[in-house]
């Protein structure tokens, strides 16, 4: 089975488009460092944390020479953050995973180190090429990711997922 390596971005995005059941229903195995687990879904309630845990997400403790690699990761590239670091290494460790993540440094940098990196329009479209979610309610996601100015998404990318389903519609 596929890995997927989150970081916390798009975690946070699903949960504001109330995606996040879905996603764990995807035929991948989902891994997040325990840091990011713990410290970056800070809107997440335990109810939530549980259900992603219940649903398959793993969360990975990383080893002290992960750690160091991370805070190493970062130190070269300081538009980083350490949780940026640790998903990276978490990503780097599983060769041939998915890393999922918004932050465009994070996305260049895995990319630039063969990692095939992948978002949230990704997951919108695996949600519906694996039939786990109605096309009425990712046209639903895709127009809160539009109009919701916390979310990170290239709007022309956006605008382009919402005419396409709503061509399947």
């Amino acid at each position: 089975m596929r890995i997927v390596v989150s970081d916390s971005s798009c975690l946070i995005d699903l949960r504001k488009a109330s995606l996040l059941d879905a996603f764990v229903r995807l035929p991948y195995e989902l891994l997040i460092p325990n840091t990011l687990f713990d410290g970056e879904l800070v809107k997440f309630t335990a109810a939530q944390k549980r259900a992603l845990v219940r649903g398959g997400l793993r969360v990975i403790d990383l080893p002290g020479e992960s750690v160091l690699r991370a805070v190493d990761v970062t130190r070269q590239l300081p538009r980083l953050s350490i949780h940026d670091g640790f998903a990276f290494v978490l990503a780097e460790q599983h060769a041939g995973c998915v890393l999922l993540s918004g932050d465009g440094a994070l996305r260049t940098y895995a990319a630039s180190c063969a990692i095939e990196v992948r978002g949230v329009l990704w997951v919108i479209d695996e949600l519906h090429r694996h039939n786990l979610v109605p096309v009425e309610t990712l046209l639903e996601a895709l127009a809160l990711f539009a109009a919701d100015d916390t979310v990170r998404l290239p709007a022309r990318e956006v605008a382009a997922s919402i005419r396409r389903y709503q061509g399947l519609g």
